[in-house]
């Protein structure tokens, strides 16, 4: 490999001789080889957006050379296009505040910009990181700010693909409306509804885990970009933040805005932390019902059967005809993962100090992974699984039959101790509520009939009082 020699306050350095990146990116490579995790490709294209802004903002100042600002803009445009992706090279974890990722995006912009302008790479001369692509800024507003343009221009995304998944599960409630089995709690025999009710409850739970994901984004629109330092503004000034923060809007289509306080932004990741502790909850409430499909699905023949999910790929190297839940359990997965990257991104959370939180760039990657990872096992579980998702009612109906759960109707006729006294019976003769209710003469066949109607249970009210 040829090599190149920079110098930057701390010396010369050797970068490779292609890189479009400089010595500060080549120093942060050779610290921190650590876990082979790159900036995601959302961060890079928020970053790179927000330089675009700013020298836009700056040459309409004044500040910048307009050929300048051009060069810097075509090059920026250039990386938005999927150019230069490779040139990103620092690893996730590196030192605080995402400083060497800010420097390695000022150096490819600057090193393709002056090959715009005619000169060469490691020539900063004609174009320079610091002086031209990160004028009027500071890594403490460019990465927060590029943390909260990514996660808002992806949220879009996931939420509409929990919208869709919470509509396939409302489909499936609407297809098996009719369809009577048993309620379970405690994993024991519960009162009769429907699994039209049952899946009609999982499309609210990933609606409402949507709604909080949806209310949390809100608070990302604020930026402290202009913030420079430590909110205070310094080498940048309110006309440049409110320019370069419209220039992102106009980029985006985003409703973005000046923070209210620059200073809050800054110095606290905090909007960050309620956001992904939104997502957290969309994944509580997702593994939750992955959970309940493959407990649902267990069987064949020596478990619950009652619903069927799509057989997507073998299940066992050994077992002949095995097929597991796979797609279910994929999801679990995932939702533990989630769980996991949200204690960090708390953690990270409440280790800022003073007037910035260092820890931003484990916050960044964690967050914007778990969108990620969200918005596609959603896609994956709803097209693979839910949307194929068929009811064996014979087997609701036969479990349903087998419980003793029916006579909790009796209870407001007979009262809960001698129901619960026919109830114990039943299950130890293997008799059913209703011959045990008649041979007693506790009530006559046609109020025990009404009282009885499964149909009927699924209701509110109380069952046969004439007033349902």
């Amino acid at each position: 490999m040829q090599f190149r020699t920079e110098r930057d306050p701390l010396g010369e350095f050797s970068v490779p001789a292609d890189a479009y990146y400089g010595i500060q990116t080549a120093r942060a490579v050779a610290n921190f080889p650590i876990s082979g995790l790159r900036a995601p490709t959302d961060l890079v294209v928020a970053a790179v957006l927000v330089k675009k802004a700013a020298a836009q903002a700056n040459a309409a100042l004044g500040r910048l050379d307009a050929a300048i600002a051009d060069a810097i803009v075509r090059a920026a445009d250039e990386v938005l296009g999927g150019a230069l992706r490779d040139q990103f090279v620092v690893d996730v974890y590196q030192a605080g505040a995402g400083t060497s990722f800010n420097m390695n995006v000022n150096e490819v912009l600057a090193n393709r910009s002056a090959e715009i302008l005619g000169g060469n790479r490691g020539d900063y001369l004609l174009v320079h990181p610091n002086d031209h692509v990160n004028m009027s800024q500071s890594t403490n507003d460019v990465f927060p700010t590029a943390t909260r343009l990514a996660l808002v221009m992806i949220n879009g995304a996931l939420v509409a693909s929990a919208r869709d998944l919470a509509a396939a599960f409302a489909k499936k409630a609407d297809d098996f409306d009719a369809v009577l089995k048993v309620g379970r709690t405690h994993l024991q025999d519960a009162v009769p509804m429907t699994v039209g009710q049952e899946f009609g409850g999982y499309a609210d739970c990933v609606a409402r885990g949507t709604d909080e994901v949806e209310h949390a984004a809100k608070g990302l629109l604020e930026l402290n970009l202009g913030a420079t330092a430590v909110g205070t503004g310094l080498n940048a000034g309110e006309e440049y933040a409110s320019m370069a923060i419209r220039n992102l809007s106009r980029y985006t289509g985003l409703p973005l805005k000046p923070a209210a306080n620059r200073f809050r932004v800054t110095q606290s990741m905090g909007d960050v932390v309620s956001y992904s502790g939104a997502m957290r909850r969309l994944s509580v409430e997702l593994g939750k019902v992955a959970s309940d499909l493959r407990l649902l699905s267990m069987g064949p023949r020596a478990g619950i059967s009652e619903i069927t999910l799509p057989a997507v790929q073998p299940g066992s190297s050994i077992m002949p005809g095995k097929v597991n839940p796979s797609i279910p359990e994929m999801v679990n997965q995932v939702c533990y993962q989630v769980t996991g990257c949200d204690v960090t991104v708390a953690v990270a959370g409440e280790a800022g100090q003073l007037e910035l939180n260092v820890m931003m760039p484990v916050i960044a990657w964690n967050t914007i992974h778990v969108s990620r990872m969200l918005r596609e096992s959603m896609n994956v579980l709803r097209t693979r699984c839910v949307e194929g998702i068929e009811v064996d009612a014979a087997r609701c109906r036969e479990l349903l039959d087998r419980s003793t759960a029916t006579a909790t109707a009796l209870s407001p006729y007979l009262g809960y101790a001698k129901t619960a006294e026919i109830a114990k019976e039943a299950v130890r003769t293997g008799r059913s509520i209703r011959e045990i209710v008649l041979e007693k003469g506790l009530m006559d066949e046609r109020q025990l009939t009404r009282i009885l109607s499964a149909e009927t249970m699924t209701r509110p009210g109380v069952v046969g009082d004439g007033k349902r």
